[in-house]
């Protein structure tokens, strides 16, 4: 099938916000962890991510719609194998202290962004080794046969088997389009590594200054293929304290802050200088179990966890306007496919049973990882384990509580260190897929630290390269009972999104899944 070309005309901006040029500063709650868009896979990376790179295509906001970004047009093969991307004519990439282009974006930039995440013998992985994480969750590497420079202005992407889901990838954050003209300066210079420090990409802002778990700074791309930015500084002013960033937006010292816990909402709502902006978003929350380490490696084990849980009353305590909802599934039920049979049980007497079933009758100790950083389906990590602690304890498990700083966090989850960690997760794409292959697929399981069970990957494999859509949802209903019997996760929340926005912003609007963007927009 062939997808028609899309041109979309940019809004021409306000000439008193250009004049004007007021600063922009956003309240995050957390740190990236650098500022290599396929490094990393946290919300706080690919906020950041977003406002310095653009890639092939984009989300309309507040769609899902796909949208030309670096990519003017795209083509898609009949058989869902072959993608063909047309190359935006003259965009140049940020002229920075440590970097001077010498030519526009070409065919070579989207080669070697993508070559990366496929091609461990690649000079540059050689010298920069690095673990894609999201890349590497969606088995890149086995489904793509090859990257095509067609011509200058024109790229072609081969799979291996079909996918109907794969175009939705290019307008993800972590396939931000690298220079490859900066990074053969990096390997001349013997400074690969710098990649991820010092950020070069084509979207409207640039990078200036970084302190980390304090501010970053960033300046308007005065070369931007969409046109000039009317904010000329971009603040990300980090704050991890809730209270800090609602202090902070109260009195003006930011303009936009990460999402609000829901205890927040009511304060803020009643600011006559403050907007709270909302959205039922694609996301969820879940505890994870490391599916190597005992006892968690016991289907029987997990299902107890799970079921020992009194998901009501946690809900009470988190979520006390009632807008968050309770998951059951990996994804939210408005997500085609979604199994409405599937359902969530609060059962202790039946939670013993199954300790006993698998070998421990009298309990055991593990470590329950809380949540360093708050988010919408999980607005205090520390309390929820708080809780699950004293639902555990009445089936004879003692749990230790465990945190760390949030990069630290994520690094120790993913080599596997913990028993139980807290995760979340947000779709962009409104597909069951965006929240399966990269989350539960064997390519995620690291050597059987997460999810990897071959039927449920034969079900969503199918399902990836089934266009009729009828067949697709038959198949992730399929895949959720797998899901549920298995319980890799104990799902907690789908949540609301509230984000506060200053009434002097102008052109903010909030993503289906809460992440925020700062092109076109400004202050009053």
């Amino acid at each position: 099938m062939k997808t028609a070309l899309l041109c979309t005309a940019l809004a021409l901006l306000p000439a008193a916000a250009l004049a004007q040029g007021k600063p922009l500063v956003y309240c995050a709650d957390a740190s990236p962890e650098g500022f290599d868009p396929g490094l990393w896979d946290s919300a706080s990376t690919n906020t950041v991510s977003a406002q310095m790179f653009d890639g092939l295509l984009g989300f309309k906001r507040p769609t899902t719609e796909l949208v030309p970004k670096l990519a003017t047009s795209w083509e898609i093969s009949p058989d869902a194998k072959s993608f063909t991307f047309k190359l935006r004519p003259g965009v140049k990439f940020h002229s920075t202290p440590w970097f001077k282009p010498t030519r526009t974006l070409n065919a070579d930039d989207v080669v070697f962004t993508f070559s990366r995440f496929i091609d461990a013998g690649l000079t540059f992985n050689k010298a920069f080794p690095a673990n894609f994480i999201y890349p590497q969750n969606l088995g890149l590497a086995k489904l793509i046969a090859g990257i095509d420079k067609v011509d200058e202005l024109t790229v072609r992407f081969r799979l291996h088997q079909p996918n109907v889901t794969f175009i939705a990838n290019f307008a993800f954050a972590w396939a931000g389009i690298h220079s490859a003209e900066y990074a053969a300066q990096l390997l001349k210079d013997g400074k690969a590594s710098q990649i991820n420090v010092q950020p070069v990409g084509t979207g409207p802002f640039m990078f200036k200054s970084y302190a980390k778990d304090d501010v970053l700074r960033m300046t308007a791309n005065p070369d931007y293929w969409g046109g000039k930015q009317p904010t000329p500084t971009l603040v990300f002013s980090i704050s991890r304290e809730p209270n800090v960033r609602v202090q902070k937006i109260a009195a003006g010292e930011c303009h936009v802050t990460a999402a609000l816990r829901d205890v927040d909402v009511g304060t803020l709502s009643s600011n006559p200088n403050v907007s709270v902006e909302k959205i039922q978003a694609l996301n969820i929350s879940y505890l994870g179990f490391n599916l190597k380490k005992a006892p968690t490696d016991k289907r029987e084990v997990r299902e107890a966890l799970d079921i020992a849980i009194d998901r009501n009353a946690i809900f009470k305590a988190l979520f006390p306007r009632g807008d968050a909802m309770q998951a059951v599934s990996a994804f939210p039920p408005a997500i085609p496919g979604y199994n409405k049979a599937l359902k969530n049980e609060f059962d202790p007497a039946k939670a013993k049973a199954l300790l006993a079933k698998a070998g421990y009758p009298n309990g055991f100790e593990l470590d329950l990882w809380a949540l360093p950083v708050q988010r919408p389906t999980n607005p205090n990590g520390q309390l929820m384990a708080q809780l699950i602690q004293q639902d555990w304890a009445k089936i004879g498990v003692k749990a230790h509580i465990k945190t760390f700083e949030w990069g630290e966090y994520l690094k120790r989850a993913n080599n596997g260190e913990h028993n139980v960690y807290m995760s979340g997760w947000s779709g962009e794409t409104g597909d069951a897929d965006d929240f399966l292959t990269p989350n539960l697929s064997c390519a995620t399981s690291r050597g059987g630290i997460k999810f990897c069970n071959a039927e449920f990957e034969k079900l969503i494999d199918e399902a990836r390269a089934t266009p009729d859509t009828k067949k697709r949802n038959a198949l992730y209903e399929k895949a959720q009972e797998i899901f549920k019997r298995e319980r890799p996760w104990i799902t907690m929340a789908h949540s609301t999104v509230y984000i506060p926005v200053r009434k002097d912003v102008v052109g903010f609007k909030m993503a289906p899944n809460g992440s925020v963007d700062f092109e076109g927009v400004y202050r009053k």
